[in-house]
């Protein structure tokens, strides 16, 4: 790949209003694939973007009249532009999806990543380790079981599903129609006689060799054969089974085939997987309302109808459910598997498609207006769209008309609402152990996980929640302080503290200490009975107490950031009270103690709390552990 940066063509006259080294830039790109990026004044990325013919296209941008659209108002900021030439669209389509990722240029349609996706998974038996004693080895009798990860080629997989849910439904589908095993391998050599599922029906115990070796790996081969969508050829051989059992008078045996094959036929006809010759088919629906988007996306796999799943990208302002549509399948199918057939709610660019076919290796198939049980799909996926853009647009609605009603209780009038922010400040501890205080952050109208902060509070009395609120708030804000003052950084407008006067009292000195604005500090105090609902804010700057109505928007709000500042600090808390009650070490970061002196050593000790308390004589006594590795794991866990 090479970059293209040196101007060589002077503007054409049709290109006015913008800088003159940029046209000749554009005058001077070859005609070849690649990847543009546009950069505004202060060298922030606005956008990225790719090209079977960059000339043509990077051309497009500055002689075209975009109006107030989106693409209008980006080109109007574009300073500057950098252009790098690669091999094919397909690689362009690669390279220009890494750069959104790691660049998230802000006219860029964003995805966020999912590449954890759930798969179904059936184990393959392993060969030469066919039995321990009078029962088959669990090596040799495949699992089915829920999965998540990177895939390989020593198992099957299946998948991948839009939900947990849905290969939990598809693992209860294999239980009841060919009873496949579920337990872990520890379980299955250990048992003697048959559990619980096999008594209902779920399981064919061959744990305890109810069932041989080989027919349970026809059964298995069935249940890889439905799941590919080969229902005719499943439901042929268990009718040939069925019969060759009967006519060697194996009645019981055909009776439980026959069952078999009744569960498989109560299963297809209520899914309705025999209407449509489809076997993998993803059908994606596009809607675009209020300034936000949502793609729906419904998997069909091996013909049946899997569930769907929705996304909500960002920096949709006012794009188009086409533009939506590609950003989505270009981001997507570069991180997962894509199915031969893609059913879209609005037609995308064939470029794209043929790109997208040469880099995951296979031809896609993409229908724009399907017919028949496809457009009974599309139809289903359009209405989920609609129905899961509705739902956000109410929850952003419900949670904006809060900031509004707790500002307007507040009587404050900040300049932008959107970017209103919230801190808010917890202490937790169990008589003085292990103390935490939390720190979350409410931004953008809803909470923002990424920003929160837990901090660890050393040289305090156990138990003083007035010197730990001190010190959590001398070690947020001293810093942010002076860059505040500097102009390099902005005060978040809301600091709330749990607790009332005597906490707010303690944060009132920190803030007089840094010079900061005492308005922004509001303290949530219990009300009357420590009762939900009954809560009042404390003013750091004298203010008079404020009680809101149970039923008040503001209420909810601040109850909403409080109560995940507790939950925050609880479960820091707890993480590091475990880790000081058995040890500042675990006995699997101690060099030289594997997986069989571990056990030697917990057993010998009852747990890990009693190798920490055991002297370097009593570890010595433990089988294989030599006075130096003694000493070493004394010292680790102290």
């Amino acid at each position: 790949m090479t970059t293209q940066t040196t101007p060589d063509e002077p503007p054409s006259s049709s290109q006015q209003g913008f800088d003159e080294q940029l046209l000749a830039q554009v005058a001077s790109l070859p005609s070849l694939p690649g990847v543009y990026r546009y950069f505004d004044a202060e060298g922030q990325v606005l956008y990225v973007g790719k090209a079977n013919h960059l000339k043509k296209r990077v051309s497009s941008y500055f002689q075209k009249n975009h109006g107030g659209s989106r693409i209008g108002h980006m080109v109007s900021k574009i300073a500057r532009m950098e252009t790098t030439v690669v091999r094919s669209e397909a690689e362009a389509l690669l390279l220009e999806n890494n750069l959104i990722k790691s660049l998230k240029p802000r006219y860029n349609i964003l995805f966020r990543d999912d590449k954890s996706y759930p798969y179904l998974k059936i184990t393959r038996a392993t060969a030469g380790d066919s039995t321990t004693g009078h029962f088959p080895s669990p090596k040799a009798i495949p699992r089915v079981v829920y999965y998540r990860g990177a895939v390989d080629k020593n198992h099957d997989y299946f998948g991948p599903y839009p939900s947990v849910w849905a290969v939990r439904e598809a693992i209860q589908l294999l239980q009841k129609v060919f009873r496949l095993r579920t337990c872990e391998d520890t379980v299955f050599k250990n048992r003697l006689r048959p559990c619980l599922l096999h008594q209902i029906k779920r399981c064919s115990a061959p744990c305890v060799g109810l069932i041989s070796v080989e027919d349970y790996q026809r059964d298995v081969q069935s249940a890889c054969e439905l799941l590919h969508g080969q229902t005719k050829t499943v439901m042929k051989s268990l009718e040939v089974r069925m019969l060759a059992h009967a006519e060697t008078l194996e009645f019981e045996q055909a009776a439980d085939i026959r069952n078999q094959i009744s569960a498989l036929s109560k299963v297809l006809h209520q899914q309705a997987i025999d209407t449509s010759d489809d076997r993998d088919v993803d059908i994606l629906a596009a809607t675009v309302q209020g300034g936000k988007a949502c793609v729906n996306l419904a998997m069909v796999r091996g013909g049946r109808h899997l569930g769907d799943s929705p996304y909500f990208p960002t920096h949709v302002d006012n794009a188009e459910p086409t533009e939506v549509l590609e950003a989505f399948i270009s981001q997507h199918y570069l991180e997962v598997a894509a199915p031969p057939t893609l059913i879209t709610s609005h037609g995308v660019d064939k470029e794209l498609v043929l790109a997208l076919s040469a880099q995951v290796g296979i031809k896609l198939h993409v229908i724009h207006q399907p017919r028949e049980q496809r457009k009974a799909w599309l139809d289903m996926a359009l209405q989920n769209a609609q129905l899961q853009l509705a739902r956000l647009l109410a929850e952003e609605g419900s949670q904006q008309s809060r900031t509004r009603a707790l500002v307007d209780a507040l009587e404050w009038a900040p300049d932008d609402m959107d970017n209103f922010r919230i801190e808010c400040f917890d202490i937790s501890h169990t008589a003085g152990e292990a103390t935490q205080a939390s720190c979350v952050v409410f931004h953008h109208h809803k909470m923002q996980a990424a920003e929160y902060r837990r901090y660890n509070i050393d040289g305090i009395t156990g138990g003083d929640d007035y010197a730990a609120m001190r010190q959590v708030l001398m070690r947020r804000y001293s810093k942010l302080a002076e860059a505040v003052r500097s102009g390099e950084a902005k005060f978040p407008d809301l600091i709330l503290i749990d607790g009332g006067k005597g906490q707010i009292s303690m944060a009132r000195e920190v803030f007089e200490t840094l010079d900061l604005d005492l308005t922004r500090l509001v303290g949530v105090e219990k009300g009357e009975g420590r009762k939900v609902g009954t809560e009042e804010l404390v003013f750091a700057d004298g203010r008079s107490k404020l009680s809101l109505s149970k039923d008040s928007a503001a209420l909810m709000l601040v109850a909403q950031i409080r109560d995940e500042a507790h939950r925050f600090a609880i479960t820091g808390m707890r993480a590091k009270r475990a880790k000081v009650r058995t040890g500042s070490s675990s006995l699997e970061d101690i060099p030289g103690v594997g997986p069989k002196r571990r056990a030697k050593l917990l057993q010998r000790f009852g747990g890990v709390r009693g190798v920490a308390d055991a002297s370097v004589q009593d570890l010595m006594s433990v089988d294989g552990v030599s006075a130096e590795l003694a000493q070493s794991i004394y010292l680790a866990l102290r």
